[in-house]
């Protein structure tokens, strides 16, 4: 099983990126993903989530109304959609898998490499 997250980059403060985040032994549309990030000296956290189904999804509360996951019409690649970045978005962003939607990444079985994203002026 294999997760890859794509998309980071460089950009400035009040810009927008996608994220997607693909596998493969697995299809995503039977799996909750979550989304997690990690700056630099900081542990990891939760960003977003959105079940197989896509009836519940989750926010950290920093990134509500700035941040939207979502499924493809595939369902075989999650999305995070995030605008109005800021530089405290910085960080290191992962994907990952498990049968449970949830906030707490220490129950996600799957794990991808992560894309970084850097927001700097």
């Amino acid at each position: 099983v294999q997760l890859q997250a794509s998309g980071g980059g460089l950009v400035q403060p009040g810009g927008s990126l996608r994220l997607s985040c693909a596998a493969s032994g697995i299809r995503l549309d039977t799996y909750a993903i979550g989304w997690f990030r990690q700056a630099p000296g900081k542990e990891r956290e939760f960003v977003a989530a959105i079940s197989w189904s896509g009836d519940t999804i989750e926010y950290e509360d920093s990134v509500k109304g700035r941040f939207t996951v979502s499924r493809g019409r595939s369902r075989n690649t999650v999305y995070l959609q995030m605008s109005s970045l800021k530089a405290e978005d910085t960080a290191v962003y992962y994907c990952a898998a498990d049968k449970v939607v949830g906030t707490d990444a220490i129950f996600y079985d799957y794990w991808g490499q992560g894309t970084q994203v850097t927001v700097s002026s």
